[in-house]
């Protein structure tokens, strides 16, 4: 779907793009919220029910953009102010699905 061009020329660098609902998404989702831990692949696996064969895809593209790093076996997240951005952004979108705002009329 094309962008109106001023959007295109005013929208930062530092932005990420990563639609909700694709693979990246859920991976940086769960690295996020488990900031204080590194994982395998295979654990990515697991917990987030990507298939085995597209963890390691993923991860090393999101490694390319400095969004996740690794050590030998282990992946977590990276440090990166883009990230801080994008998290507060994805609380935001989460707690507004769940405030009464989208409720039913009490009438």
């Amino acid at each position: 779907m094309p962008i109106n061009i001023d959007r295109f020329e005013d929208e930062s660098e530092d932005v990420l793009d990563i639609k909700e609902g694709t693979q990246p998404h859920t991976i940086l989702t769960f690295l996020l919220t488990h900031d204080e831990q590194a994982f395998t692949q295979t654990e990515i696996h697991e917990a987030t029910d990507i298939p085995r064969g597209s963890v390691g895809v993923v991860l090393s593209r999101l490694e390319e953009r400095g969004l996740v790093r690794h050590r030998g076996r282990y992946w977590a997240i990276a440090e990166d102010d883009r990230l801080a951005s994008y998290a507060a952004q994805q609380a935001a979108s989460s707690s507004s699905t769940t405030d009464d705002y989208y409720g039913g009329s009490n009438e």
